[in-house]
């Protein structure tokens, strides 16, 4: 039976601590949270222990999940794998390069696994391409969401961006040749909306626009690639795969098309079975199993070092537009 160890039980905390409750082979040894109202309402609701510290949290528990906020990220980390235990951290795995660099050199040289929270990998809608033949060469992503004052101690970039820069590093599997980006504080001190164009060495393109400042949510990535438009609906949970091939599709909404030069082919548009799976669980469920397999984690932390440093080029892009204006 695998230890739990919880580390802030704010708004998202809430939520990882009652998906722990279910997860199969763990329990929950306790939490720390340095608020004490929160505090008492967690041990009051839960019935859970609240350990006076992080180092006796750690000390009484076999793999740690870190939901604080980002700027606690590399002590908490940094103090579990030293004392070789295995960590959950929330998205972005730490607050500056410097840290995310140190806790890749700490993980890799310890026997422990380390999984960063880019729940949107286990989005049951992208989760429906696993069989699609996914090699996309533009990419248009929109994350826009309504103004809520809880994650604005980071830039929208941190905040909401980063997941879809997760995603699209996942699937080009290709180094960032170079990329532009625009951004505004309008509420906050730091960007509050922002539109990135990332290109990368095999030739494809992406461009991301997310927002917190809007007045309806909206998470849609549009894929296009050789014979395929794909497009996923992350918020509402829809996915279509649109293919152009030289034979009927043995499933799914298929007619023929005549083509320039002659000849037709025949266009299908699918739409993959989207199950109703719960992100936050299969997410903590894979990092479980990564323990209890020795295998690697599905979001480690060189892939949430690539997403952080492309994140922070973005910042820098966006600062050094401002210092020019």
């Amino acid at each position: 039976m695998l230890r739990v160890g919880i580390f802030g039980t704010g708004h998202l905390g809430k939520f990882h601590l009652n998906n722990w409750k279910e997860i199969e082979g763990t329990i929950i040894a306790g939490f720390f949270d340095p608020n004490d109202a929160t505090a008492e309402e967690i041990v009051r609701q839960y019935g859970i222990r609240r350990y006076p510290s992080e180092e006796a949290l750690i000390d009484d528990c076999d793999l740690i999940d870190v939901v604080s906020p980002t700027p606690y990220h590399f002590a908490t980390c940094a103090a579990a794998i030293r004392k070789g235990r295995h960590v959950f951290v929330e998205k972005p795995m730490a607050n500056t390069m410097e840290e995310g660099a140190a806790l890749v050199k700490l993980v890799q040289e310890s026997n422990v696994k380390l999984q960063v929270g880019h729940v949107e990998r286990f989005n049951p809608a992208f989760v429906a391409l696993d069989r699609s033949r996914l090699a996309p060469m533009f990419i248009e992503v929109h994350r826009l969401a309504q103004f809520n004052p809880r994650g604005t101690e980071v830039s929208v970039i941190l905040d909401l961006m980063i997941h879809d820069i997760d995603i699209v590093l996942s699937m080009v599997q290709s180094d960032v040749k170079q990329l532009s980006a625009s951004g505004v504080a309008v509420l906050t001190d730091t960007p509050d909306i922002a539109n990135v164009r990332i290109e990368f060495n095999n030739g494809c393109v992406a461009n991301l626009t997310s927002s917190r400042i809007s007045l309806k949510k909206m998470r849609k990535m549009r894929l296009f690639q050789k014979d395929a438009y794909i497009s996923v609906d992350f918020l509402d949970k829809k996915t279509e795969v649109i293919r152009l091939s030289d034979e009927a599709a043995a499933d799914g909404l298929s007619f023929p098309i005549e083509v320039p030069g002659g000849g037709t082919r025949n266009i299908s548009i699918r739409n993959p079975e989207v199950g109703p799976g719960n992100a936050i669980r299969a997410e903590l469920e894979a990092f479980v199993d990564a323990i209890r397999n020795n295998t690697r984690t599905v979001v480690n932390e060189i892939d949430g070092f690539r997403a952080m440093e492309v994140a922070h080029q973005i910042l820098q892009k966006i600062h050094a537009n401002l210092s020019t204006t």
